[in-house]
């Protein structure tokens, strides 16, 4: 593994460490000015794309106060050069009493600075919607 690339691994951990703590001034810190992140529901083909901090900023904040107890377990990161995956299970209860169990994964693209450039966020899950 190269010294960028245990950077890269570093910085995907800690930004998941941070979705887990819900500590979103952290989780934007790591993103590019421009960096994208692709939700998994919205617009097809790509789900709803969210474009720079305040769009990001806006989406975790909503997403944190919605479902407070949102949790993710980590079950792998891995790199290779600017391009990394983690593979994942999220729990949490919606404020409407539905319970979420998914599993998914992220599959994010760094710049050569270390910042993220995207964040494209796959999951599965059983339900209508």
């Amino acid at each position: 593994m190269t010294d960028s690339e245990r950077r890269n691994l570093q910085i995907i951990t800690e930004v998941c460490d941070s979705f887990n703590d819900h500590n979103i001034e952290a989780i934007l810190e790591r993103f590019a000015d421009e960096g994208v992140w692709r939700i998994s529901r919205g617009t097809p083909p790509e789900g709803d794309r969210l474009v720079g901090k305040k769009d990001i900023r806006s989406m975790l904040s909503q997403r944190f106060t919605s479902i407070p107890d949102m949790a993710w377990e980590i079950h792998s990161h891995w790199v290779a050069g600017n391009r990394g995956c983690s593979e994942w299970r999220v729990i949490g209860h919606e404020r409407n009493g539905n319970f979420l169990d998914w599993f998914g994964c992220d599959l994010w693209t760094l710049r050569g600075d270390g910042m993220i450039m995207l964040k494209d966020t796959y999951w599965k899950y059983a339900g209508s919607e």
